[in-house]
């Protein structure tokens, strides 16, 4: 049964995953009393790390967030190396396959762009290359400041790609919205995917499985355990799974949180590590401001699963394969090579995004596995003489989890990002403080920019509390 009287701390957390426990670790290092309230019954969020073998524990596959690397994610990387993880470089070498939309498969050494005749690649690149000078030019402090901004929000991936570089270029689009955001590029407007590229740092280390890229490192201990460390760190029973929250009541003294088995929390300040486009899912009393209001109800998640095929060994790799696979309509948008050799763990990931994937959802689970199947070793069996059957596959479709929905972090369709809803995702409302990884300054949408976002909530925090004694 319910408590009838509040529990009282200085601070609530919302939310259990990466940016709302590194929040929780600072406000417990400041020696303030705290509560984390989780609506999942596991810590972690969009990390989720599972054995391949439950039996022993080992090998572990990553889920949800899968990489890192050591240079510009200076917050994640640091964590790695406090709790002594062990990080795998991602296999960057051999030939990738594309199947384009014929069903012809093309085979593309990897670091070159695509199998196209050399006329036709430097056109690519010099697209490429402007592309990237849109990236550079984007105002990470006020994003409706940079050039043309307006103009780049009015116009969505596809209408941006054909003004600037003509409609043979569009194909471009899709690669550039669904491995990023699972979303088609018709939903995202042109400015918020500039700018999401410019907080990684720019459009090639987006993309690159390379030193500095976006994709360069993995977690041999799996992501969620970086949730995991963080959790004990905490006090013990600070953190309350499988509790949704309801509502949020403030005043000019502090907020009550009261979650739907009805506990209640009261607290000076609440920090809430919850996607925009989760919020309607809370009361707020009283009601959120206008702006921050039609960001919760403009922002959206595109779709994004996975199947990890589980192999007895590392097959592709003897016939020079990268493991990277591609097509231009296939229920595989992309896959990478995510083996762990040290744990015998050989697996390779496919990922399905945007309205492709969102379709091959709504097969049976065993018509998903055996689409998956057929489309891989179809284009496989092209280059190597026998495919192998996986001794294990392993699915998570994040749209269907009803607290996380979709992608890595939201989509905003044209015309939200230079208008006042867009530039509110960092303001806090009275004492309600907004963390997560769509608010951090870089790498947003990565477990970085999840990092840096808590950290600074947790010391916005801090910093308030500390202004009122």
């Amino acid at each position: 049964m319910a408590s009838s009287t509040p529990q009282k701390v200085q601070v609530v957390i919302v939310g259990a995953g990466l940016s709302g426990l590194c929040a929780a670790r600072e406000i417990h290092n400041a020696g303030l009393s705290y509560i984390v309230v989780e609506a999942m019954d596991r810590v972690g969020g969009k990390t989720l790390s599972v054995p391949v073998d439950p039996t022993t524990k080992s090998g572990l596959v990553d889920m949800g967030a899968a990489w890192l690397n050591d240079t510009s994610q200076s917050e994640i990387y640091g964590l790695a190396k406090e709790f002594g993880f062990e990080l795998v470089e991602q296999r960057a070498t051999g030939i990738n396959l594309h199947r384009d939309s014929r069903g012809e498969i093309h085979r593309v050494a990897y670091g070159k762009l695509a199998d196209l005749p050399p006329e036709q690649l430097a056109q690519l690149d010099q697209v490429l290359h402007s592309i990237a000078d849109h990236v550079d030019r984007c105002d990470l402090d006020d994003p409706s400041n940079g050039p043309d901004a307006k103009g780049l929000d009015s116009l969505n991936v596809v209408e941006f790609i054909e003004k600037n570089y003509g409609k043979e270029a569009s194909f471009l689009a899709p690669y550039m919205t669904r491995s990023l955001l699972g979303a088609e590029p018709q939903q995202v407007s042109a400015l918020f995917l500039l700018d999401l590229c410019k907080r990684a740092t720019g459009l090639k280390n987006v993309t690159s499985d390379l030193k500095e890229g976006g994709q360069y490192l993995r977690n041999r201990q799996g992501n969620q355990s970086f949730c995991a460390r963080l959790e004990k760190q905490l006090h013990a029973g600070s953190v309350k799974l499988s509790t949704p929250v309801e509502s949020i009541t403030q005043s000019a003294s502090g907020c009550t949180v009261t979650a739907s088995d009805g506990r209640a929390y009261e607290a000076q300040k609440v920090i809430l590590s919850v996607p925009a486009a989760l919020q309607p899912k809370i009361k707020f009393e009283p009601d959120l401001p206008p702006a921050r209001k039609q960001l919760t109800e403009q922002a959206r998640f595109g779709f994004y699963a996975k199947t990890v095929l589980v192999y007895k060994e590392p097959w592709w790799h003897a016939a020079n394969l990268s493991g990277e696979y591609t097509t231009d309509n296939g229920a595989i948008a992309f896959s990478r090579d995510t083996c762990v050799p040290q744990d015998g763990q050989y697996s390779i990931t496919c990922f399905h995004a945007g309205e492709r994937g969102e379709a091959w959802s709504q097969l049976s689970a065993e018509q998903r596995q055996k689409t998956v199947l057929d489309d891989f070793n179809a284009a496989f069996s092209k280059v190597v003489p026998t495919v192998p059957q996986p001794v294990k596959v392993v699915e998570k479709i994040w749209a269907k989890e009803p607290w996380a929905l979709g992608g890595p972090v939201h989509i905003l369709k044209p015309g939200i990002m230079t208008s006042d809803a867009g530039k509110c995702l960092v303001d806090a409302f009275g004492n309600i403080h907004f963390v997560g990884t769509e608010t951090s300054h870089l790498w947003r949408g990565y477990m970085d920019g999840a990092v840096r976002s808590g950290k600074r909530g947790g010391q916005e925090v801090i910093a308030a509390l500390a202004a009122k004694q």
